[in-house]
């Protein structure tokens, strides 16, 4: 039996009158690609969000491995193995692909003191991303300017930013976003060799990566999970079908 690595009770937010996450309640197993869907405003970034530590919940209560993160800063969530990767990609364009990786690592270290040395200087955060950089599909790109890479290699280059710090729990958000069929095909490629040995949580809007992928679903709608459970019993359920679709609607896959 797989245990809990995070667990959400309770968790509201609101912005104004607008409630972004409404007495939410649910856990990540040990392991498991866990999907969180919705139709647009679901609230679903803004979940990610509180997760990640880049706001903080009006109510509610988040632990990761049994320790209270509910009001921990982005880097010390980061630092108990908490890795996110972002709808729009925030990569250092000018720099080398192997740079940004190392940089990652080493801000996930706690070695502000060493950015004005190149971090690929040093050994260890230098091997740690060209392995990232493999992982992902990126090896002999390690010198090449982000700005030359395509949109799909930046995602990869964001995921093995995020896998360099060598997380427990990935929290990706729309890494499928503005893809064509050839990228797309290869970060779905990425995350089914990820999920083996990781456990990560994953928004995503398509459909067929979202029931290819994903050991269990949640689904949001106005900030409040309607449904969690396996793909097929999301595929049949008559409320996530009405809030996707409208009554007449079906969700292919």
């Amino acid at each position: 039996m797989r245990q809990t690595i995070l667990s959400i009770s309770n968790l509201s937010k609101t912005f104004g009158g607008v409630v972004a996450t409404d007495d939410l309640s649910l856990d990540v197993e040990q392991g498991e690609l866990h999907a969180i869907i919705g139709p647009n405003g679901a609230g679903k970034t803004t979940l990610i969000a509180q997760l990640s530590g880049e706001i903080f919940p009006d109510n509610g209560r988040i632990l990761f491995q049994n320790k209270n993160i509910t009001m921990l800063p982005p880097f010390k969530r980061s630092h108990l193995g908490i890795a996110r990767s972002f709808q729009i990609t925030s990569l250092m364009q000018g720099m080398d692909v192997i740079d940004n990786v190392a940089l990652a690592t080493q801000a996930n270290d706690g070695h502000a003191y060493k950015f004005w040395k190149p971090a690929r200087d040093d050994r260890d955060l230098r091997q740690s991303a060209i392995d990232a950089l493999k992982e992902v599909g990126l090896e002999g790109r390690e010198f090449e300017k982000v700005q030359n890479l395509s949109h799909g290699e930046h995602r990869q280059l964001e995921i093995a930013m995020a896998l360099a710090t060598q997380p427990h729990l990935l929290l990706l958000d729309e890494p499928m976003a503005g893809m064509g069929t050839e990228e797309g095909d290869k970060i779905l490629k990425i995350l089914q060799k990820l999920k083996k040995r990781k456990t990560i949580l994953l928004i995503e809007h398509d459909m067929d990566v979202v029931f290819a992928l994903a050991d269990r679903i949640t689904v949001l709608v106005y900030g409040r999970a309607i449904a969690s459970g396996s793909p097929q019993s999301i595929k049949t359920d008559e409320r996530v079908r009405e809030a996707y679709l409208g009554t007449e609607g079906d969700l292919n896959c």
